[in-house]
This record gives structure tokens, C-alpha cells and sequence, in this order.
């Protein structure tokens, strides 16, 4: 078929543009974090051309600016701040005032964004990608239309579009957002001064990394869940294990409870769980998350999307819309990067008919960067008896060996 120059050939599930313009593209990728880099470098190396649009300065998407990178930076940074891997060993640890604390750590933070912000740019300039900057959505004929800043239109011609456009923290109504102690998971990041007392909304993995971060750091920190107990995908002993550290660690955990209300008060935030108000210096909300879709304009394309502004997908991560497929946190849960890129590569090994990845792992490793970490990979001991009654357990402890 023939749109406005650029003529698309397609082969089964496969889509090839001859190119004969500037803006004509095999694949067009809205997004340059974990699904959309390795989705355009998994086409560009089999010999497509490929461009990717990006709004933000640096490519990488949110994923290295404000959510999974800087969380791992801060964790590890934390670790060799304090001393928290030796001091209960050794009984001594670094002090360090709250406002030095906070300059070393997003000092830290920073070097390690800006470093893989540029390999990300350097691996997209390696096979050949074009970055545009600007803000895209879907046009009529499987194009993309990108706005820059100088509010100039470009129109890029596609025959695959994979959106990769990644999420963001989950606002409920109800919690001040606009209060500059009320944080998400990324505007967490840039506090200045380590508060005394914070409270966690969420035993999630973004809420239990926090948590565990903030405690070792010598905030006292209250965590809040709905839940029975942290992490309920991992095994009920592993997240026991877990909460005895955080308490350990001077955290409280409140389970079964719920945030009702958070306002300002004469000497800072009160957080009211039930019939108990907590004093607070600063609130993290760590609760869900919501596809970052606004502005695409999918509807208008055929793209179906849910409540929650997640992008339903079949099992190729084709969209509801023939030649647009979608990968990473736009379309959902687990929210792991891993798992981001390796939709991403059988999307595109789907949408060219390359030879590589025809689909996903049926066992995906799942790491939790807590204070200590956690990671899991297969069903949980609960979930194989579900199954079976034929189940084997074995345990092994890091305290009975001395080099732990």
C-alpha cells in the first residue's frame, strides 16, 4: 500500500518500508527507555531504519531519570554512606549531617544517571538510529507526529510503530501532591534535607526499597500497607525475613491499615492511618502506577487502552491497531526493565518476522533492591501447592555461614 510517498510492503506479520524520504521509517519508536531502546536497536541491527522520538533532553526515559536507576544509585550510595553492610558486624558506622547526606547522595546519583543517559545515546547512535526530541502522537496512516519545542510539527512516516512510553507514579485523589513534603517515587528524589520522620505509603517493591533505603540512612520510618505483609509475591518466610530487618532497622510497618488523610499541621505533616495521627515530616505515596498515554491520542488510532491508561496488548504486543505494538510499563505489570526490553525484542522479532525471540520466558527473575535485597524467580512455595500436593522444600541460612 502507498501513504503519502512512502511505500510499505508487508510479508506475513512483517512490515518493510522503502524508504524515499528523510521521515520515512521502518519503525518509528515513541520513547527511549528500556523497551523502546532495545525495540529499535533489536530492528536496526537486522537492517531496518529506525528512528525514535524522546520529549525528554537526554534519552533513556524515566526509567534512568527519575525512577529505576536513581532508586539502585540511592540504595547503593546509602550502603557506603553509612556502612550498613558492615556496622552490625564491626558495631561502628559513618555519620554524616542530613544536609551532607543529601548533596552526597544526589551527587551520586546524578553521575550515574548522566553516565547511562550517555550509553543509551551512544548504543542508539551505534546502529544508526535517529533520536527526535519532541512530544508524539499517532497520526492518520501509521505515522507519527512529533511537536518540538519550537512547536514545529514533523511528520514520520511508519510501517511499525512501538510505543514504549513507560508509566508514572499513580496519584489517588485525596492526598496533597502539591505540598512540597507530600512526594512519588520520583519527586522523592529530590529532597534536600534527610527527613527525621517519614512515612511510606505502600509495601510494594518501590515502597519496601524506599523504606528500607530511609531506615538505613537513620530516618525513622512508618510504612503503611493494606496488605497482610511486604512484598505477597514473594515467599511468606522471604518477606517475614524481610520485615524482621526493616524492624531491626528502626522501621515500623503498620499492615491491614490504610492512609485516610494527610494535612499540614504547626510543626509538619499528620498522616491519619485509622484512629492514630502520625507526625511526619515527609510522605511518600508508593502505590501503583499509570501508563503514561496522554496526549498520543490512541483512540483516534485504534488503540485500546484501560482505566489506568495501560495499552492492551495480544501475545506479539500487537495493539488493537494493525502495525502498532507496545512494550515496557505502558502496557502493565510486572514493571521490571528486564522484562521491558525482552517484550520489546519479541514485539519487533514478531512485527519483521526476525528469527530471534518468538516470545517470552514463562519464569521471569524478579530482583527487589531493599536494604537487604530480595529476588525470586519461579512460583512461590504457596503457588506450587496450589498446583500440587507433590512440593519439596529446602532452606539454607547466610547467618550459619561465617564468610556472610
Amino acid at each position: 500500500m502507498t501513504d503519502s510517498g512512502s511505500q510499505v510492503t508487508m510479508t506475513g506479520s512483517s512490515a518493510r518500508t522503502v524508504t524515499t524520504g528523510p521521515d520515512d521509517f521502518d519503525l518509528v519508536v515513541i520513547g527511549s527507555g528500556p523497551a523502546g531502546e532495545k525495540g529499535a536497536t533489536q530492528a536496526a541491527y537486522y537492517g531496518y531504519r529506525v528512528a525514535v522520538v524522546e520529549r525528554r533532553a537526554d534519552p533513556g526515559g524515566s526509567a534512568i531519570a527519575v525512577s529505576g536507576v536513581p532508586v539502585k544509585a540511592l540504595r547503593d550510595a546509602a550502603v557506603y554512606l553509612t556502612g550498613w553492610s558492615r556496622r552490625e558486624v564491626f558495631g561502628i558506622g559513618i555519620s554524616l549531617s542530613r544536609e551532607l547526606i543529601m548533596e552526597r547522595l544526589r551527587a551520586h546519583v546524578t553521575g550515574v544517571v548522566t553516565a547511562m543517559s550517555q550509553a543509551v545515546g551512544a548504543n542508539l547512535d551505534r546502529h544508526g538510529i535517529e533520536l527526535v526530541h519532541g512530544d508524539a502522537r499517532l497520526g492518520e496512516g501509521r505515522t507519527v507526529v512529533v511537536r518540538g519545542e519550537d512547536g514545529q510539527e514533523r511528520v514520520l512516516r511508519a510501517g511499525v510503530v512501538l510505543i514504549a512510553t513507560g508509566s508514572r507514579p499513580h496519584h489517588p485523589p485525596g492526598l496533597p501532591f502539591d505540598d512540597p513534603d507530600v512526594h512519588d517515587s520520583e519527586t522523592v528524589l529530590s529532597i534536600e534535607r534527610l527527613p527525621e520522620r517519614l512515612v511510606v505509603v505502600g509495601g510494594g517493591p518501590v515502597g519496601a526499597e524506599y523504606a528500607s533505603i530511609f531506615a538505613a540512612l537513620g530516618v525513622r520510618v512508618t510504612l503503611v500497607d493494606r496488605g497482610a505483609r511486604l512484598l505477597p509475591i514473594l515467599d511468606a518466610d522471604i518477606s517475614r525475613s524481610l520485615a524482621d530487618s526493616l524492624t531491626r532497622a528502626g522501621a515500623r510497618l503498620m499492615f491491614q491499615s490504610q492512609v485516610d488523610s494527610v494535612a499540614r499541621g504547626p510543626d509538619g505533616l499528620i498522616v491519619r492511618v485509622g484512629s492514630e495521627s502520625l507526625p511526619a515530616d515527609a510522605v511518600l505515596h508508593a502505590l501503583g502506577r499509570t501508563g503514561n498515554v496522554e496526549g498520543l491520542e490512541l483512540a483516534d488510532a485504534g488503540v485500546t487502552v484501560d482505566s489506568r491508561g495501560r495499552i492492551r496488548v495480544d501475545d506479539r504486543f500487537e495493539t488493537t491497531a494493525a502495525g502498532v505494538y507496545a512494550a515496557g510499563d505502558v502496557t502493565g505489570p510486572p514493571g521490571l526493565g528486564s522484562v521491558a526490553m525482552e517484550q520489546a525484542r519479541v514485539a519487533m522479532c514478531r512485527a519483521f518476522a526476525i528469527p530471534f525471540k518468538e516470545s517470552l520466558d514463562s519464569m521471569v527473575p524478579t530482583g527487589i533492591y531493599t536494604l537487604p535485597e530480595v529476588s525470586m524467580v519461579g512460583l512461590t512455595e504457596a503457588a506450587a501447592r496450589s498446583v500440587s500436593d507433590d512440593v519439596g522444600t529446602g532452606r539454607t541460612y547466610f547467618s550459619g555461614n561465617a564468610r556472610a
